[in-house]
This record gives C-alpha cells, structure tokens and sequence, in this order.
C-alpha cells in the first residue's frame, strides 16, 4: 500500500494511506474519547522504578496533549497497592482508572499474563456503566496490554491502536551477556496482537521496518511517529554550574551521568568500566570525573540489586561513582543540565527518550548505535553513536569530551536545537491523524459488511 508523508513542526511522520476515505460517506473524524491500556505500569508510578521507564512517560505526555486537543483519555492500569480511588483525574481530560487484577504487590511482570482476564474482566465492568459508544478507538501499549485491548476492541466494536515499545524478537536477537531471552509466549502473543491491531505505531522508520520484519506486519497499517519530550520541563535553564551547585556536584569535574534503569539490557556496567579505562591511562581524571548513576534495579537486574555497587569496587573506581535512586521529573531535568554528557549504551532502545530529554538539557548524549537512538541522536552534531558494547569504545569517545570541555558546550548547544523538533503537541497530532486514519478504515470496512450483508 502507498504511503503519505505529512509534516508537523520540522518532524517527519509517515502514515499509510487511506485511499477509501474518499469513497467514505461524511468528513474523517477524530475520535472524541479513547481508552489507553497500560497494564503491566502505571502512569502514576515514578520512572525509573520498578518496570517504570520511559513507557510512563509517554503515556502521561500523550495523553495530555490528546486532551489538549479534544481527545478525552481514559487510561486503565492494575490497581498496585490497596486503597487506590477507582479513578483519578490526572489532568482536564485525562482519568486513570485502577483495575483489581491479582494481588496488589509482589507480582512480576512475568506472572502477569495470567491477570490479563481478571483485567479485562475489570475493563468490561467499566465500559458498562457507559451509554454504547463511550469509546470510540482503544490505545494499547506493550504486548499485555495489546491482548485486553484486542477483545476490548472486538467487543465494543470499535479500532485497535497499537504501540509495542518494545519487542521481544528484537530483544532475544540483541541480548546481553547474563541476561534472560523473553518467553516464547510473549513472542506469539506479541504475533497475535501485530495480525489483530489496525494501526501499530512505531516510534521509529527502523522499528517499522523491524515490524514488518520480524512479525509480518502489514507496512500498511504501520505508521511511525517519534515520541516528544516536555520542552518546558527539559530545557536547559540556567545552566549547568547553576544544576551542579543544587546537586552538590563539583563544578568543574568532568561528569558522564547514566540515568534509567538498572539491568543488563541497559548495560551500566559498559560506563563503569569506561571510567575504569580512562582513570587507568590518565590518573589526574580520579579527582577530577564524577560518575552519577541515576536509577533503580529493575527487571533481571532485580537478580543482583547490588551488582553495580560491587562491579564499580571491583574496577576501583567506587570512590568516583554516586549511586542515586530514582528521581521526579523536575530533578532529572537538573541531573541532565548537570552532565558533561549522558551515556547510553544500551543493547536495544525502541526510541530513548531520555537521550532526547537530556539533550533538550543542552547535555550531550553518548550512546549505542541501536534501535531509535540514531533517530534521538544526531551522530557527530548532537553526541556520538558507538558501535557495539566494547568499554574501549566508549573510553574512548568520553576522553574526547574529557579534555575538550568546548566540545560539550558546542556540542549540548546543538542538542538543544535538535531536540525542539521533538515536541509532544507534534506526537499528538501525528498519534491523532492515525486514529483518524483507523476510525475511517474501520468504519468502511463496517459499511462493506452493512452493503454485502443487504445484498446477500
């Protein structure tokens, strides 16, 4: 099927045609209430814990701006601790509603494909307190989600909309060392979903192409639209001596800052031993590198809770790195302003939204060449892209930054600029025109059934 480009604000956004709506009776129509299914994470709970990331962060930015222009949102999530109100207004035009589905803590993300009726079933109860048609289009978000958001959508008789976040296809063929493949049923439920979905939307023209790829999916019902970033909250303020002096950070040390969550797949442990290799061919930078690592275990890094802490003792730099806990919003922006530069060596990022906010900071990002962050990151403009995981690799990129301090200020200038094309009004109204494009295929796929039926 052909492709349409539209563009908003500098940023490219492709959609698959919609030949049929010309044939449609009445004006493409966007919808007026949406449910967004977020199983397995809520929008409430703080990034960076637990499975907390950069998943919640869409949702909740999305969803405002949705609202912002007329799309009511209402998100579903499992209720994880008791006492939770059975809904909570997040901003005008955004509810989150708790749904009871298995036991409120001590439940793995792996054990949550057998909560997935007691959800759907809390789903089903909200949507029957409503007049037919409340909702006009469901939004699901990673794989547990896609399965309630399926029959939901069959039963009400209205699109799916997916975003899968991540894949496990992709995950399983870049996995690192020590850590686990992802099971065979998220594999086939992921499947299940790519076939049943009318839209799956990509952040990404790779994440795309790895769609089609990996899962058969129809490139025409594939659309690609990046994630945005909270410019009014990551910009850079005042000033990275101003950022430093709040955290109590020395004002003209070099400082590399990790920030997300602890585990393999993020690949910590390469900054670490980076750092290991440049205090090791220059000893001066012992008093002069800070290495903050920003976040929490989460995922199979839960395996070893401490085995960054051990790791940076055994590589003899535990006097250089600061171990942080997971941080709002408004201190992370202060830890972006704050670095010399963001590593990001992950082994597979469907987009990497905190390189994105942390270049909207004015910091540099150093990252892997992998997934969306060649999107995210301008190489040799915004940061560096680096192939593969070798700390050497990284050391070596660092040691540029190290002795150039120029290269951060013109380079984190430059990142500013790169990431206003990443507004979040720019992601709603790209997610908005594929609605738009679901609701009028679904709709005439509805009249079809109508006319055949009448002259069957």
């Amino acid at each position: 099927m052909s492709q349409y480009v539209s563009r908003f604000a500098g940023t490219r956004h492709r959609y698959p045609a919609v030949p049929s709506l010309l044939r449609l009776p009445g004006r493409p129509r966007t919808p007026r209430r949406v449910a967004m299914l977020s199983v397995h994470t809520s929008p409430l709970h703080q990034p960076g814990t637990g499975d907390a990331g950069g998943m919640n962060v869409y949702i909740v930015e999305l969803a405002k701006r949705l609202a912002a222009i007329d799309i009511e949102v209402e998100i579903f999530t499992r209720a994880t601790t008791g006492g939770l109100a059975p809904v909570v207004e997040l901003a005008p035009g955004v509810l989150v509603r708790h749904v009871d589905a298995g036991p409120y803590e001590g439940l793995a993300k792996e054990e949550l494909p057998a909560q997935l009726c007691a959800f759907t079933h809390g789903v089903m109860q909200a949507w029957a307190g409503h007049r037919p048609g409340h909702y006009d289009l469901v939004h699901s978000h990673y794989w547990l989600s896609g399965h309630v958001g399926w029959l939901a959508a069959e039963r009400w008789g209205v699109p799916l909309v997916h975003a899968m976040h991540t894949m496990a296809k992709v995950k399983n063929a870049l996995l690192a060392e020590g850590d686990t493949p992802e099971p065979a049923a998220r594999v086939i439920g992921e499947t299940q979903i790519v076939s049943a979905a009318d839209r799956l939307i990509a952040n990404t023209t790779e994440e795309s192409d790895e769609l089609v790829r990996f899962y058969e999916a129809d490139p025409g019902k594939v659309a690609v639209v990046h994630p945005g970033v909270n410019l009014d909250r990551f910009r850079p303020a005042d000033g990275r001596a101003a950022a430093r002096a709040r955290l109590g950070l020395p004002k003209d040390a070099f400082i590399p800052v990790f920030a997300g969550r602890i585990q393999p797949l993020k690949a910590p442990d390469v900054l670490l031993r980076a750092a290991a290799l440049m205090v090791d061919r220059d000893p001066s930078l012992r008093a002069r590198m800070v290495v903050p690592v920003v976040g929490g275990p989460s995922g199979s890094g839960l395996a070893k809770p401490e085995g960054l802490q051990k790791l940076a003792a055994k590589l003899g730099i535990a006097d250089l790195v600061r171990f942080h806990p997971p941080v709002g919003q408004e201190r992370l922006a202060d830890w972006f302003r704050a670095a010399s530069v963001l590593v990001m060596p992950s082994y597979s990022e469907s987009f990497g939204l905190v390189a994105i906010e942390a270049q909207a900071a004015g910091t540099p990002v150093v990252a892997a060449s992998v997934g969306g962050l060649p999107v995210a990151v301008r190489d040799g403009r915004t940061g560096f892209l680096v192939q593969g995981h070798d700390p050497g690799d990284y050391a070596r990129v660092l040691e540029r930054f190290a002795a150039e301090p120029a290269l951060v200020a013109r380079m984190g200038e430059a990142a500013a600029r790169h990431a206003e094309s990443f507004g979040w009004d720019t992601a709603a109204a790209g997610t908005a025109e594929v609605y738009t494009a679901a609701l009028h295929d679904h709709r005439q796929r509805a009249h079809h059934r109508r006319v055949r039926s009448h002259h069957g």
